[in-house]
C-alpha cells in the first residue's frame, strides 16, 4: 500500500506532524492485517500499539483508487492514492510512547 509524502491533509506529512505518528512501523503492523472496514474506495485497518500496561488503537485510513473521495487529488491513471491519514483512535496526537 503506498504512503505518500503528502501534505498537510494527507499522507505522512498529515499524520506524522498532526497525529504523532513518525514510524513506519506502526502503520505497517495495521496494514498486515485484514481491511476491518469498506466503503467503496476508502478502506480501514486497525491495529493496536502497545506499552507495558497501555494500549492504544490505531486506524489507518487508504484511499484504494485513483482519486480521494471529494476529488481534489488523483494519483494517476492506474495508481492508487493509498495512505490518507493513521491515529490513534479518540486522541489528536498519539502519544510519544509509539514512536520509540
Amino acid at each position: 500500500m503506498p504512503t505518500r509524502y503528502g501534505n498537510a491533509d494527507l499522507g505522512w506529512n498529515h499524520f506524522s506532524g498532526k497525529h504523532n505518528i513518525k514510524k513506519c512501523r506502526v502503520v505497517d503492523a495495521a496494514l498486515a492485517g485484514k481491511v476491518d472496514k469498506k466503503n467503496g474506495g476508502r478502506l480501514e485497518y486497525y491495529g493496536v500499539a502497545r506499552n507495558q500496561t497501555k494500549l492504544v488503537k490505531i486506524v489507518v485510513i487508504v484511499q484504494y483508487a485513483r482519486r480521494t473521495a471529494d476529488g481534489e487529488y488523483d494519483a494517476g491513471r492506474g495508481k492508487k492514492i493509498g495512505v490518507i491519514t493513521a491515529y490513534c483512535e479518540g486522541m489528536n496526537r498519539c502519544p510519544d510512547w509509539i514512536n520509540e
